[in-house]
């Protein structure tokens, strides 16, 4: 495990994140390791801790966070963040840490193959022939291999941020 450098602190961050409504409060940690505990990542990658993450917020390391690819480990789950008694919101921080980490060009590999699929798809899987005809066996409607739709609507979204 890496040791924590505290002259890295960037208390400017930790008033920005403490400030935003939604994820306010990670303060409120008392450090139980609830979130670790029931995390199904951690149990399958040890190096994944939540509660880490938490404290590396608390300690301010807006770098090490953003820089490194700890949170991109996270599922998605929320099974932390129902389970954490001080109710810190720790899965929408994650999200949020994962947004500012994009922002400054720390998106791995699977992330960035992900958007370009539904930029250029208007879908992460792209439905062909034989998941129509698996679909036809147990009685389901064939899906369209595009969805034309949600490209332009991705279309539009990327266009306005760039």
């Amino acid at each position: 495990m890496k040791r924590v450098n505290l002259l890295e602190s960037d208390t400017d961050f930790i008033e920005e994140l403490d400030s935003a409504d939604f994820i306010g409060g990670f303060r409120d940690c008392f450090t139980c390791g609830t979130c670790t505990a029931g995390c199904p990542v951690h149990r399958a990658n040890e190096d994944y801790n939540p509660l880490r993450i938490i404290r590396m917020l608390v300690l301010g390391l807006k770098q090490e966070i953003l820089r490194g690819n700890i949170i991109w480990l996270c599922s998605d789950c929320y099974t932390c963040q129902e389970n954490c008694p001080m109710g810190v919101k720790i899965t929408d921080i994650i999200n949020h840490l994962k947004n500012l980490a994009t922002r400054e060009k720390n998106v791995p590999l699977g992330v960035s193959t992900q958007e370009k699929l539904l930029k250029d798809q208007g879908k992460i899987y792209i439905i062909d022939d034989f998941d129509n005809k698996k679909r036809a066996k147990v009685g389901l409607p064939s899906l369209p291999a595009m969805v034309e739709e949600a490209k332009a609507l991705l279309r539009q979204k990327w266009n306005r941020e760039t």
